[in-house]
């Protein structure tokens, strides 16, 4: 990040603003709708600049800037447009460790303005880190539209329970689940209905039976996709925002992981080859041990739980310990990997069928039913794990008779920014992987629809 994303509260505090124009005139009616007292220094002000700060509150000084005007304040804000006064009053409030903002000048800002949804006491912040405004407030634009103007009573209704809330119910788990109950029920829809009475009845018929409430713990196997994070489900994304610990593979990147609640526990399971960062059977009692604390365990997995995932071996541990769980697919990395490079999996001219298969080397050796995967000239092949066994696979497949020229494709970090695809036979693909540095994690598709990358490719 660019910039620290905090709300400051400037509420009686005292702002000095330098310009008076329409820009100096926006920024101002920010601080006022914050409570700020404004000092306004500039050689000329805008007629409705000057009537937003008549009253006695405020001090307004038509002349140039001068540094004693930065005394007592605790922003700045510099929107002139001369650029060697701007500089001047960022380099004094500098000095003094003021924070200070100089408008169209991203280099000379402690902070910016960000483009806001104004559901008071809600308030949603929306940055570009000064790049791009425009694209800030097109955010901002959809963001209305999703944010129902009563949000802001509900929150102040919440404020208002907040603290009998903590008294009732001691637990912050348990405390969650009621906030959870409250905000996705009744109380909410009413409150934003606009019928505030029949609101906080049930908000008072809740709190009297809140200390009914059981933590039971659960666990969610979650597929995070090939990689991008666009490829998550809308039931992925709810339940990721909602688990207390996540358990998260190696392959799952940190744009996903950074959906997840920012204040639950992570911890990393990962595996690679010959490094395994903790045994399956510990992952799988691990699961268990924690949904018996009451958490909401959330094991998030590259790609699907149930292709090539050990999802099967870890629910089997969850059913036997009685644990409720819920699976929610993802996008395997066979059909992420192949979309993006512009393969079809099956194709009527080329290919009638698709088979997974898992080139993961076991002491050394790849023992698959290398006749069956060779003989049928109509079908896609797609390993799973196999850029060490490559020369294998290759080598095995020419064996049991499938043809030389055969066309094969190896795509590294598929549906992500740094994919590669590279293409050739099973005769030649070997050297040409040797003479590249390709990096984990990669598929190797086999077949005749391989012809149709150059055509297709849309990445």
């Amino acid at each position: 990040m660019d910039y620290l994303p905090i709300f400051m509260r400037i509420q009686g505090q005292k702002a000095l603003v330098v310009g008076g124009g329409q820009v100096a005139t926006r920024k101002i009616a920010m601080l006022l709708r914050a409570g700020a007292s404004i000092r306004l220094v500039a050689q000329d002000v805008d007629l409705p600049l000057a009537e937003m700060l008549q009253d006695g509150e405020h001090e307004i000084f038509q002349r140039g800037y001068e540094k004693t005007d930065i005394d007592g304040v605790k922003i700045v804000i510099a929107a002139t447009d001369d650029e060697q006064v701007n500089h001047l009053v960022y380099k004094h409030a500098s000095k003094l460790n003021l924070p200070v903002n100089v408008v169209d000048k991203p280099s000379l800002c402690d902070f910016i303005f960000p483009s806001i949804v104004d559901r008071s006491p809600v308030v949603v912040a929306v940055s570009s880190s000064g790049h791009s405004p425009m694209l800030a407030r097109l955010l901002r634009s959809r963001l209305e539209t999703f944010i129902p103007s009563g949000y802001g009573k509900l929150a102040s209704l919440l404020g208002e329970y907040r603290e009998k809330v903590k008294q009732s119910i001691p637990l912050m788990s348990q405390r969650m689940r009621f906030w959870e109950k409250i905000l996705g029920g009744p109380v909410a829809e009413q409150m934003v209905a606009g019928k505030d009475g029949q609101a906080r009845q049930l908000m008072e018929a809740a709190l009297e039976s809140a200390d009914n409430i059981v933590s039971n713990g659960e666990v969610y196997l979650v597929g995070a996709g090939p990689g991008d994070p666009d490829l998550l489900t809308f039931r992925a994304l709810r339940l990721m925002q909602q688990a207390d610990v996540v358990l998260f593979d190696r392959l799952v990147s940190q744009e996903i992981l950074n959906m997840t609640r920012q204040d639950a526990e992570k911890i990393h399971v990962g595996k690679q080859r010959q490094n395994h960062t903790m045994p399956q059977q510990d992952i799988s009692q691990l699961l268990v041990s924690l949904a018996k604390e009451g958490k909401r365990v959330l094991r998030l997995k590259g790609g699907d739980p149930f292709i090539f995932g050990r999802g099967g071996e870890e629910i089997e541990e969850l059913a036997a310990a009685g644990i409720p769980f819920q699976v929610v697919p993802g996008i395997t990395a066979a059909s992420g990997c192949a979309s993006y490079a512009g393969i079809p999996l099956t194709h009527r001219d080329h290919s009638q069928s698709v088979r997974f298969v898992t080139g993961h080397l076991k002491n050394d050796t790849c023992d698959l039913n290398w006749k069956s995967l060779a003989e049928d000239d109509q079908q896609t092949l797609v390993f799973y794990m196999g850029l060490v066994s490559l020369p294998v696979i290759c080598q095995e497949l020419i064996k049991h008779g499938m043809p030389e020229n055969k066309a094969i494709a190896l795509i590294q970090q598929g549906t992500t920014p740094s994919q590669k695809v590279y293409t050739g036979t099973l005769a030649t693909m070997p050297d040409i992987i040797a003479r590249q540095e390709v990096r984990a994690p990669t598929l190797i598709i086999v077949g005749d629809v391989v012809s149709l990358h150059e055509k297709l490719a849309w990445q």
